[in-house]
């Protein structure tokens, strides 16, 4: 169906958009190369940020004074992510902000369970705002779709993730080795994930592969004892692992675009090590460069893309078997799908032509 839809004759007015946030992969791509007329405002930068700050900070268009300011200078506004430090309250005042002003509200359900917050009753009272008072809703996976529907009674347009790498990269010839490399990027313990349970697993089914290894990566912060994510018990059994050969840890900065890519292409199989989610960017960006991964079983992943499946909730903790399992059968179905450049480039049409349309039907 988006591979079929023509793009928007020239002549078609242009829909001004306040998206939460703008600069924002998914967000870019879900505009064509080439204009359609849809024009996303850029990101207000908040007070007291600095120019060069890549730290997130709460989105300013989530302030009723900002709609107040600037509700002649948009048509739509579109929430994506972002408004986790958003109180109900505060959300309410969003919501009547702009109705009072007749501007349509658009949410793309992204996270059903918020993979920052350990509990689910702050991002549910969220929902519980959101949801209800949207005039449209846009979600990824049929899979939430139907959780949507079941939970607020209220139906959610599919659209599937866009590319989450530049469509030049998804040509780049993959490097050629004898080994099966396993990764498990932990970042900064975000905390949706359970790090430790899955590294001791892949470390016993790697060794059990006579080409495999296994890589652990993991950020800088999490070994600084001033930081909020410092984790020296974790660190200190992956750093004993490591030690024995039975993994090798990288303890690094956080990586730009084209260093994630170079690491993603470095490896032949990524483990998500979450116990709760939805969906995945990160996965995304692996089918991009055609990096195999194997995902938990709590969310949507396997609907976004091809994927192996393992079992791992926060209510039941890892399935180990279906983990080892899956470890062997990427070894097994070696090389992984990759995105063809082509496909992607028809697929972010068919997004792009199908946010207009339900711009232009909200505007009626």
């Amino acid at each position: 169906m988006l591979e079929g839809t023509p793009p928007p004759p020239a002549s078609t007015r242009e829909i001004r958009v306040a998206s939460v946030p703008a600069g924002h992969v998914y967000v870019r791509h879900c505009s064509p190369a080439e204009p359609d007329g849809v024009l996303r405002l850029a990101d207000p930068r908040p007070n007291g940020a600095p120019s060069t700050s890549a730290r997130w900070w709460p989105p300013v268009m989530l302030q009723p004074e900002w709609v107040e300011a600037h509700h002649r200078d948009f048509d739509v506004f579109h929430l994506h992510f972002g408004f986790d430090a958003q109180s109900p309250d505060q959300l309410t005042a969003l919501v009547d902000t702009l109705r009072a002003h007749d501007k349509p509200l658009v949410y793309t359900v992204h996270d059903l369970r918020n993979p920052h917050q350990p509990r689910p009753s702050a991002h549910d009272e969220a929902l519980n705002v959101v949801i209800p008072a949207a005039d449209r809703l846009i979600t990824l996976t049929h899979g939430a779709a139907a959780t949507i529907s079941r939970r607020w009674g209220r139906a959610a347009t599919v659209l599937p993730h866009p590319h989450v790498v530049e469509l030049p990269l998804l040509d780049r010839t993959r490097p050629s080795r004898d080994r099966f490399r396993v990764g498990v990027h932990a970042k900064s313990l975000r905390p949706n994930m359970d790090v430790l349970p899955v590294v001791r697993v892949l470390a016993d089914t790697v060794a059990g592969l006579p080409d495999a290894e296994l890589q652990v990566n993991i950020h800088r912060e999490v070994a600084d004892p001033s930081s909020p994510a410092h984790a020296p018990h974790l660190l200190g059994e992956l750093r004993d692992l490591d030690e024995r050969g039975r993994l090798t840890l990288v303890v690094h900065d956080y990586f730009d675009d084209e260093q994630l890519w170079d690491y993603l292409t470095s490896l032949d199989l990524s483990v998500l090590p979450y116990r709760f989610g939805t969906h995945s960017g990160w996965l995304e960006a692996c089918h991009d460069l055609g990096t195999a991964v194997a995902a938990p079983d709590c969310g949507f992943y396997a609907q976004q893309r091809p994927c192996h499946t393992y079992g791992h909730t926060q209510d039941n903790g890892l399935d180990e078997e279906s983990l080892h399992k899956a470890v062997l059968a990427a070894h097994e179905q070696r090389p992984a799908p990759r995105a063809a450049v082509r496909h992607r480039t028809r697929e972010r049409a068919g997004i792009a032509a199908a946010h207009r349309a339900l711009y232009t039907d909200v505007l009626r």
